[in-house]
């Protein structure tokens, strides 16, 4: 058909013959550089472990609180809300009203756009409510673990310049107004009722706001009087103020833990969280059809407050909270009694759910309503993934990864997969993302081997709040961010993560540094050395582990000790399993004087009979 017009061929055929065309004027190999990804995957000149993520679905350009004010217009009686252990259920319309509020209340005090507000606690409906108003206020909320000890919250408030501060008084055997009274010893001597703080060694911060206390407390502001009082007296401020919020301002710090010992606070804008979250509810196609989530994970982790909440909401969808904390018996009953859709967990929470399913079943309680399961924060085991699909009935089973300087997912399973297949990875890349996986040299890594992965695009941090050292460490130039773990890329795309370059520990989906635990067995008395690592776990992935070599002539330090000057100074899951005395001689050393903490980790499985206990990391696949 060489001599027929290319008007009256076929499409197919008028493409065939564009490219022989195109074939007299380039070499081979730049013809297929030249395609989309989808056609030059299956060639042979697709050597490099690069990918990019194409899409018909252009970014968002608007901001959260443009965001949920849209979802309210369209759905204004849909539940937004339900928080089962407050007995708290909220329409779209209702919550948006109580985050203005809140937003109002927080100018009356005296904040400004561009300040820092905490929110430290478990999961309660004052968190989303105050996650909502900031963004709408244009304020930045600081996450801050609900777990932290006295010397985390410090830090926490002090680095990035916390100017007021959101909790409640106590949550079971949490009590957080004692830990604040702990690093400010002044804050009683404050007017009843009145939450106005001045403090020298924490200077901004200016705030103490309670939420569930019924009495007015010395030293803090009621929430539920703020509530009160917010209203029309701001209102025209607040909506001038949503008026020149960009897009690009930043809305959240999360801290995230650091190599160095101390927390880094991820800066992230509207346009960060918004598209990241919106893109993962268009793979888990929350865009169509009605979806009820249950999220038993803390809110002030990503996985909370960004895949959870923030995605529900720009597809108009409903989220449910079992618990302040993760209670695995619970989550099933409120998944049974809510009829959800959708359930969210790291591997450690779902091992914890699937032991409990049985009891649910004797209670008579149906989850058959679940169809879909979305597992991140931690490797997930193959047999994990196969149990939640044929025990718990997640057929849309979903795994994810990414991390917190990343907005935070940067893969996902793509659901068109057969569930055997999605388990085997933790997925594609998602819409509008770069990644790179490159070796020891720096240099682009053949695909499907082996080499540090790299993530680059709009869901990229702005960099760590106050700390351009840090940044620039974890950033180059051009945007590409270091994840620290090692990964590989296969021919069809799919990204398979088979260990970490880092040290850090994972534990139950909590990220843990060593030097972080380290830099605090140091300060006890009779240490000489400290070394962390983490050794495997049944239930938790990893634990942690800790080598303590003493000093001379001590001898009343024992593990039970270390561990008990542990408690209340360090958040729980980062006080050591595992504590071994040892002395210099024991710690394997390199030419220069480095502990091996490779070694150490061998040696350490060995010692504790855990040579049998295999990893949550896939590391024998490539």
């Amino acid at each position: 058909r060489r001599d027929t017009p290319t008007s009256s061929l076929r499409p197919s055929e008028r493409l065939l013959k564009r490219a022989q065309l195109l074939a007299k004027q380039m070499s081979f190999r730049r013809i297929f550089a030249r395609l989309p990804y989808r056609y030059a995957k299956r060639t042979a000149h697709t050597a490099h472990s690069y990918v990019h993520g194409t899409s018909s679905h252009p970014l968002l350009y608007e901001t959260i609180g443009n965001r949920f004010r849209t979802a309210v217009e369209a759905v204004p009686d849909k539940t937004l809300y339900v928080f089962d252990h407050q007995n708290v259920r909220k329409t779209y319309a209702e919550a948006y009203k109580d985050a203005r509020r809140l937003a109002c209340a927080l100018l009356e005090l005296g904040l400004k756009p561009g300040d820092r507000v905490g929110i430290w606690g478990p999961n309660h409906y004052e968190w989303v409510t105050c996650q909502m108003a900031t963004a709408i206020g244009g304020f930045i909320q600081v996450n801050i673990n609900p777990s932290y000890q006295s010397e985390e919250l410090r830090f926490a408030l002090e680095k990035v310049g916390v100017r007021c501060l959101i909790t409640p008084r106590t949550h079971k055997k949490s009590d957080y107004f004692r830990t604040i009274q702990d690093i400010i010893p002044n804050l009683v001597s404050a007017k009843s009722g009145s939450g106005h703080i001045t403090y020298r060694n924490l200077p901004d911060l200016e705030h103490l706001v309670l939420f569930g206390e019924r009495e007015n407390v010395k030293g803090a502001w009621r929430y539920e009087d703020l509530m009160a009082d917010g209203g029309s007296i701001s209102e025209a401020r607040l909506a001038d103020i949503e008026a020149g919020i960009h897009v690009d301002d930043p809305v959240n710090i999360q801290y995230t833990s650091g190599t160095t010992g101390y927390p880094k606070g991820a800066t992230l804008t509207h346009h960060n969280l918004l598209n990241n979250s919106h893109f993962q509810g268009l793979r888990s196609m929350y865009d169509h059809g009605d979806h009820i989530i249950c999220i038993p994970n803390p809110l002030y982790h990503c996985f909370g407050s960004t895949m959870g909440v923030l995605n529900a909401m720009s597809h108009k969808q409903t989220t449910v909270f079992p618990d302040a904390g993760f209670n695995p018996l619970r989550t099933l009953e409120v998944v049974a009694k809510e009829r959800c859709t959708s359930l969210y967990g790291t591997p450690t929470m779902f091992i914890d759910i699937l032991g409990h399913l049985d009891e649910i079943q004797k209670k008579g309680l149906s989850v058959g309503s679940l169809n879909a399961g979305y597992i991140a924060g931690a490797p997930c085991p193959f047999a994990l993934c196969d149990r939640l699909v044929n025990e718990l009935g997640m057929r849309n089973l979903s795994v994810l990864y990414g991390s917190t300087e990343m907005s935070p997912v940067v893969t996902m399973s793509r659901l068109e997969h057969a569930p055997s297949e999605r388990i085997k990875n933790v997925g594609y890349v998602m819409d509008h993302v770069e990644l790179l996986v490159v070796d020891d040299n720096g240099q682009v890594a053949p695909r499907g081997t082996k080499g540090e992965l790299l993530a680059r695009g709009y869901c990229n941090m702005r960099g760590y709040y106050n700390d351009e050292e840090r940044t620039k460490k974890e950033m180059t130039p051009d945007r590409w961010y270091h994840t620290g773990d090692t990964a590989s890329i296969s021919d069809d795309g799919a990204v398979n993560i088979v260990g970490r370059t880092k040290d850090m520990i994972i534990r139950g989906g909590e990220n843990i540094y060593p030097t972080e635990i380290e830099q605090f067995l140091f300060k006890l008395r009779g240490v000489a050395d400290a070394q962390v690592i983490g050794v495997p776990d049944e239930r938790m992935g990893e634990a942690v582990c800790a080598w303590i070599r003493l000093r001379e002539g001590v001898t009343d330090v024992t593990p039970e000790t270390i561990k008990e000057a542990c408690k209340g100074k360090i958040a729980h899951y980062k006080i050591p399993k595992y504590v071994l005395i040892k002395k210099e001689a024991d710690f394997p050393l390199t030419a220069t004087g480095k502990v091996k903490k490779f070694e150490l980790r061998l040696m350490s499985k060995k010692e504790l009979g855990l040579e049998q206990v295999r990893s949550h990391f896939n590391e024998d696949s490539a």
